[in-house]
């Protein structure tokens, strides 16, 4: 018999490089690329870790957004109007197309920005400023919401 096919049969059948929770929190807790080893590495922008704020600002505007939605929905019923047209149109098809539209839209463009969170933009500022910004401005958008619905009941 062959050395070959002894290794064969002696191997597990389970692939090790399948992907899990396991992976997904094994590569959160013990990832290990946080900074670039080499000077020649800081033009590369992609890591495996990314800072806790991230998250939270990324977790925070998605919850926003479902908030935004929902308030959205309470202040059309009590006669306002929405402003986006595109969301507009969104509505007009549905409450069920305005809502996924609306969180596939901020999902993805939420992925977007952490992806590119060590980049640049216009060679001045890191894109995951944006994503403060981005959080900002639906924080505000929730308060005015909030006033908007306090002075209609």
């Amino acid at each position: 018999m062959r050395t070959d096919t002894l290794i064969e049969n002696n191997r597990e059948d389970n692939e090790r490089r399948e992907f899990g929770w396991r992976t997904v929190l094994y590569g959160f807790a013990l990832s290990r690329r946080h900074t670039h080893r080499r000077e020649a590495d800081y033009d590369v922008i992609f890591l495996d870790w990314h800072h806790p704020w991230l998250f939270f600002l990324s977790v925070g505007t998605m919850l926003l957004s479902c908030a935004d939605a929902f308030l959205t929905l309470l202040l059309l019923e009590r006669g306002m109007i929405e402003a986006n047209p595109f969301m507009q149109a969104a509505m007009n098809q549905g409450t069920g197309v305005f809502i996924s539209t609306k969180l596939a839209m901020t999902a993805l463009g939420i992925f977007v920005l952490v992806f590119l969170a060590k980049a640049h933009f216009l060679n001045r500022f890191r894109t995951g400023l944006f994503l403060t910004a981005f959080f900002s401005a639906y924080a505000c958008l929730i308060c005015y919401e909030l006033v908007n619905l306090f002075r209609l009941m």
